[in-house]
C-alpha cells in the first residue's frame, strides 16, 4: 500500500539480494547521469550485466533496465539473461513502474516456472499490486489482484521467507477490503437505503476473512443501528448480544449496549470498555 512504501521497497532489496547474481569486477561504463537509449553496439555479456547492475547500486534505475535489456537482447539463450530479468523486476519496481515490472515477473515465470528465482518473480507480481493499493473511497481492483497474487505465493511456496510475508499483507488486505464494504455500507446507511446498508454490514461478518479484521465489531454495531431503525428489536438484539460475547471490551459494544439500553432492551454482558466519542463514531478512524 501507499502509506508501507518505503518499508517495502527496502524490504524488496533484502529479497532480492537473496537471489543468486555473480558479479564481475569491469570498469563502469562512462556516461552522465541523463539517459539516453543505447545504441545497439555488440559488446561482451559480462560487460553489459556489470554495467547494468553498477547502475542498479547507484539507484539509475532507467539506465540499468537499459543495460540488462541489452543482455537479453543481445544474449537471449545465456545464463545473463534470466539474471538480467530478475533485475529488470526490481529496476522496474524501485522506479515505480510497476506494470512493466509485473511484464517481467510474467516473462521470467513463462520462461523459467522452476527455477529457484521463481518465487521471487511471483512475490514481486503480487507486491506491485500490494502496493498500488488506494484508500477505501476508491476502486479497490489493485486489492483484489493483490489478494489473488500474495494468495499464490502462500500456496506455491508455503513455509519460505515470501509466504511468510504474503501472510501479513493478506490480513492487510482483506482489513482493506473489509474496510470498502464498511464504507459503502455507511453510504447507504447514511442515504436511507437500510436493506442495502444490512447486506453490506453482514458481507464483512458473515466472510471468514473478513471476521478477522478491525472492522467487525463496527459492524454488529452498525447492524444494531440499522434494525433498531427498522423496528426489529429482536435482529438488534441479537446483534448486539454477539458483539458483546466477542468484544466486550470494545466501544462499539459500549455504544451498541447504550443504545439498546435507551430502546428498553438489556443485554446479558455489561461492557468493559468506554464509549466511542461522537466525532468517532460519524468518522470511523
Amino acid at each position: 500500500m501507499r502509506s508501507s512504501l518505503p518499508a517495502s521497497k527496502f524490504r524488496a532489496g533484502l529479497v532480492l539480494a537473496t537471489v543468486a547474481v555473480s558479479v564481475l569486477t569491469i570498469p563502469a561504463c562512462s556516461g552522465g547521469a541523463k539517459r539516453t537509449r543505447l545504441a545497439y553496439e555488440e559488446r561482451p555479456v559480462e560487460a553489459l550485466y556489470n554495467t547494468g547492475y553498477q547502475r542498479l547500486n547507484s539507484r539509475r534505475w532507467a539506465d540499468a533496465i537499459d543495460y540488462f535489456q541489452e543482455v537479453e537482447r543481445q544474449h537471449p539463450y545465456s545464463e545473463w539473461s534470466r539474471r538480467a530479468i530478475l533485475m529488470q523486476i526490481y529496476a522496474y519496481y524501485q522506479n515505480n513502474n510497476y506494470a512493466e515490472a509485473i511484464s517481467a515477473a510474467d516473462r521470467f515465470i513463462q520462461l523459467f516456472p522452476g527455477n529457484p528465482s521463481a518465487p521471487y518473480a511471483f512475490y514481486m507480481k503480487a507486491l506491485c499490486n500490494f502496493e498500488q493499493i488506494t484508500d477505501v473511497g476508491r476502486d479497490q481492483s489493485y486489492a483484489q489482484q493483490a489478494l489473488t497474487g500474495l494468495r499464490d505465493v502462500s500456496r506455491r511456496y508455503p513455509g519460505s521467507s515470501y509466504a511468510t510475508d504474503a501472510a501479513v499483507k493478506i490480513n492487510m488486505v482483506n482489513d482493506q477490503l473489509a474496510g470498502k464494504e464498511m464504507a459503502i455500507g455507511r453510504y447507504y446507511q447514511r442515504a436511507g437505503q437500510p436493506l442495502a446498508a444490512i447486506n453490506r454490514y453482514k458481507s464483512v461478518i458473515d466472510n471468514q476473512d473478513y471476521q478477522r479484521t478491525s472492522h467487525t465489531p463496527e459492524a454488529l454495531y452498525r447492524l444494531v443501528e440499522v434494525n433498531l431503525t427498522l423496528g426489529l428489536r429482536d435482529e438488534a438484539n441479537r446483534n448486539g448480544s454477539v458483539l458483546g460475547f466477542n468484544y466486550p471490551g470494545s466501544p462499539w459494544y459500549a455504544e451498541a449496549y447504550a443504545l439498546l439500553s435507551e430502546e428498553g432492551q438489556q443485554l446479558e454482558v455489561a461492557p468493559t470498555g468506554q464509549r466511542e466519542s461522537w466525532l468517532r463514531r460519524i468518522i470511523p478512524g
